[in-house]
């Protein structure tokens, strides 16, 4: 179950209709406790086990934590978390990954090794509710945080559906205590989250599948060299088509907790109005960003022991950071080139840190952040290092032979709509969309919703899944 449906619609409409009825608030907690596990199961039902596994553990490892005396007990509560979460996303993300490049090691090494044919299915989300879970015991192994105190408000938390699948990455302490009190959206909350629903599917429906789709799959899953024009077509479209589709599914996962009266962190601030790599990271994606900084990079020393081991800190934490998006070495690179462009970034930094850019300076900052961050998405998006390589040569205006493969339509649509997104989101880099919102007269908020929302139902979207289902 999508949000760009109408089984959603009809899903969610149901849900909020039983949580604004007058009943005790256990019951109306459990009641969203089974719709999340409807949600869910409507992917694939014998999954649902993997969530009651992750939440069992998880719970009492935290219980363990808290009663435990001694540091050796603490650490093997702390210990069989962290086993069981990675271990299963070990297994099913990237079980047939392993297993098919320990077969190519083997084969270097003259060894001729036939691995088992594996039909290891991706449990949808799993990398978001991990992650989730692990973050639970982790705080209270660090005494961070109290687990807690009752075992149905940490199910809830596991698996509330507006973030279960695609984030953004919850911490219990965000959503846990919200859950401790009856809550119901006043009409404020109710309206403005179905305006941020109507703002996501919008993303979703008309931009990324509608406008830039097309022209991202066709340089990049047709096999053929793009020119110059094309290559560059491509990957903007694709450049707008992911945040498009994530963004656009945090903004609807966000909408849909308020509409029920929770509310849940930015997971992006306008990010290709970034200067400079640190700032990009504080803006796009933000929950992971900084779930592997306080779960990885400050443990690995972070800043604190010295430029070289910051530098180890940083790049491991950004290849980790990438190998979680997907089980490829594409995923690798992509994360190598970010944390390259960090360390790169935080060297010019202590080289020039007297250096005070001016307005032409920080525009320039911005534009080669821009153009470095689409030199990454060629690696995400690509399926393999051949179709990279064919775009970037592409890209660099070595394809000299290339066939026109875009229509002009999808080039003037691609550059139309890219254009906008990134000249909004210099609009909005130092403001936010309640501040905006809040000035712009109601008539005038009224009429966007509904183009929006006619835009949304002329688009005849066929309910693609979103990009980040697949991490």
């Amino acid at each position: 179950m999508v949000f760009n449906t109408l089984t959603f619609m009809a899903f969610f409409a149901t849900v909020l209709v039983l949580h604004s009825l007058p009943l005790p608030w256990t019951f109306r907690k459990v009641n969203l406790l089974i719709a999340s596990y409807v949600f869910y199961a409507a992917w694939n039902p014998p999954f649902i086990f993997l969530l009651w596994i992750s939440t069992i553990v998880d719970w009492y490892a935290a219980q363990g934590l808290v009663r435990a005396e001694r540091i050796a007990s603490r650490r093997a509560w702390m210990l069989l978390s962290v086993i069981a979460n990675l271990g299963m996303l070990l297994y099913f993300k990237y079980g047939t990954f392993l297993l098919d490049n320990f077969t190519a090691l083997m084969a270097s090494m003259g060894v001729h090794y036939h691995a088992p044919k594996s039909d290891i299915v991706l449990p949808v989300g799993i990398s978001f509710y991990t992650f989730a879970t692990m973050s639970y015991t982790l705080d209270v192994y660090l005494r961070r945080a109290l687990p807690a105190r009752n075992f149905l408000d940490y199910a809830l938390f596991v698996t509330f559906f507006p973030h279960l699948v695609a984030g953004p990455i919850m911490r219990p302490t965000e959503l846990v205590p919200q859950f401790e009190t009856p809550r119901r959206a006043n009409r404020q909350q109710l309206c403005f989250g179905l305006g941020l629903m109507t703002l996501g599917l919008f993303n979703k429906v008309v931009l990324a599948d509608t406008f830039l789709a097309g022209a991202a799959e066709r340089i990049f899953d047709r096999g053929k060299a793009p020119g110059l024009l094309d290559a560059w077509t491509g990957t903007l479209a694709f450049s707008g088509q992911i945040f498009c589709d994530f963004a656009g599914y945090s903004t609807t996962a966000i909408g849909t907790a308020l509409c029920l009266g929770f509310c849940m962190p930015d997971n992006f601030r306008f990010p290709y109005a970034a200067i400079g790599f640190s700032d990009f990271w504080r803006r796009w994606h933000i929950t992971l960003s900084s779930w592997l900084r306080d779960y990885l990079y400050i443990p690995l020393g972070g800043n604190r022991h010295g430029p070289a081991r910051t530098q180890i800190a940083l790049m491991t934490t950004m290849l980790l950071g990438g190998l979680w998006h997907g089980a490829n070495w594409t995923f690798v690179v992509w994360g190598g080139l970010h944390g390259t462009y960090l360390i790169a970034e935080r060297r010019l930094r202590t080289s020039f840190r007297d250096y005070r850019p001016g307005r032409l300076g920080l525009f320039g900052m911005a534009v080669l952040t821009y153009f470095l961050v689409n030199i990454t998405w060629v690696f995400f998006r690509a399926k393999d290092f051949s179709t990279a390589w064919t775009v970037l040569r592409g890209m660099s205006g070595f394809n000299t032979t290339a066939k026109p493969i875009l229509p002009t339509v999808f080039i003037v649509s691609t550059g139309i709509v890219v254009g906008a997104l990134v000249a909004l989101h210099w609009y909005m880099r130092e403001r936010t969309l309640e501040s905006v919102v809040a000035r712009v007269p109601e008539p005038v908020l009224a009429v966007a919703w509904g183009l929006m929302a006619f835009a949304i139902v002329i688009s005849q979207g066929s309910g693609n899944a979103f990009i980040y289902f697949q991490f």
